[in-house]
């Protein structure tokens, strides 16, 4: 009777051993998603009074997700552009290209934010965007969506934790993330980076008799699955809003305050039928398909080698041509090697 018992703890033991492998194993990887959601808000004519000034926010979630839709990692942050002109129709150039994150204590949210939960202090927004971050880790996305009240704040664990500032747009890149979400190779081991870059636009203009001024404000980010210093997976995409004028400082012309990525643009982009053919093969992709090319280029590599993966000229190098991808891509490189570090 012994040696029976025996026998059938033993086998328990075994069965228990390869169900616990086979999760490791076929369990171990995670879905990788991301979202954005951008718009143009506090758009106004220049004036006697003042200056023309837009403002273009960009928020961007990562997430990696078990099997049951849980989000094991995130990763967020927020691009703010100012734009600006004078009531002559003269561009005042944007001068701060610093994510929310980057800018700490200089955002300026814990000096001049409201007491919202009543535990006597406002955290900066860096530190808000950390206690969203930890409050929905674990959770499905309904979970975190039951983290935004009514009148889209914060509320309950969320506002206790510090996070009382408006998190609409936290969410729709978070619901955004989490309904992209595609099998990867990524463990809950590796780290999950963002990272956000945005630059003047080359053809920025001031107005004239003959023809308007424009002023065009991108962000480009990257979010990569980082192990060993290497990039395992990666999603790129971009987003950006023009903004006209007349040289009265009049606006000419109506930005949407909800602008979809490049990514979500797909075909309508029309980078295909207007591209030139850099890499000589008689095609030219769209820029989505360009952007799959590029984070497949990412693959392997670490900061440093994919910094060289662009010319003095802002276009690719050979390796990124051969995969389609014949745009400039500073902005790319760069948000990429933010990334991988």
């Amino acid at each position: 009777m012994k040696k029976i018992v025996s026998a059938v703890l033993v086998l328990a033991m075994l069965l228990s051993l390869v169900a616990l492998t086979g999760c490791s194993g076929a369990g171990g990887k995670l879905k990788f998603g991301f979202g954005i959601t951008a718009g143009l808000s506090d758009l106004q004519d220049a004036s006697e009074d003042g200056d023309g000034a837009g403002t273009f926010n960009t928020t961007a979630v990562a997430v990696l997700l078990d099997k049951d839709s849980k989000i094991v990692k995130i990763a967020m942050d927020t691009m703010q552009l100012k734009a600006g002109w004078t009531a002559e129709g003269k561009i005042n150039p944007t001068s701060d290209f610093r994510t929310k994150y980057e800018k700490g204590t200089d955002y300026g949210m814990a000096a001049h934010g409201t007491d919202l939960n009543g535990d006597g202090k406002v955290l900066e927004w860096n530190e808000q965007a950390d206690a969203f971050m930890a409050a929905v880790t674990g959770k499905t996305l309904e979970e975190a969506k039951a983290y935004m009240d009514g009148d889209g704040y914060g509320t309950g664990d969320l506002a206790t934790a510090g996070c009382t500032i408006h998190v609409t747009d936290f969410i729709v890149a978070l619901e955004k993330a989490v309904n992209s979400a595609a099998e990867s190779e990524a463990k809950s081991t590796d780290n999950l980076n963002l990272a956000m870059v945005a630059s003047p636009y080359y053809s920025n203009k001031d107005a004239t008799e003959e023809a308007e001024g424009s002023d065009r404000l991108d962000t480009t980010v990257v979010a990569a699955v980082v192990r060993d210093g290497k990039v395992v997976s990666a999603i790129t995409d971009a987003a950006y809003a023009s903004i006209s004028f007349d040289t009265t400082g009049a606006v000419t012309n109506s930005p949407s305050s909800e602008i979809k990525s490049k990514l979500e643009e797909g075909d309508n982009y029309g980078m295909a039928p207007a591209a030139v053919d850099r890499d000589g093969n008689g095609k030219t992709l769209e820029w989505y398909e360009q952007a799959d090319g590029f984070n497949k280029t990412l693959v392997g590599k670490t900061a440093d080698e994919i910094s060289g993966m662009v010319g003095d000229d802002g276009y690719g190098t050979d390796d990124l041509l051969a995969a389609g991808c014949s745009i400039s891509v500073g902005d790319m490189v760069a948000a990429a090697v933010k990334a991988a570090k």
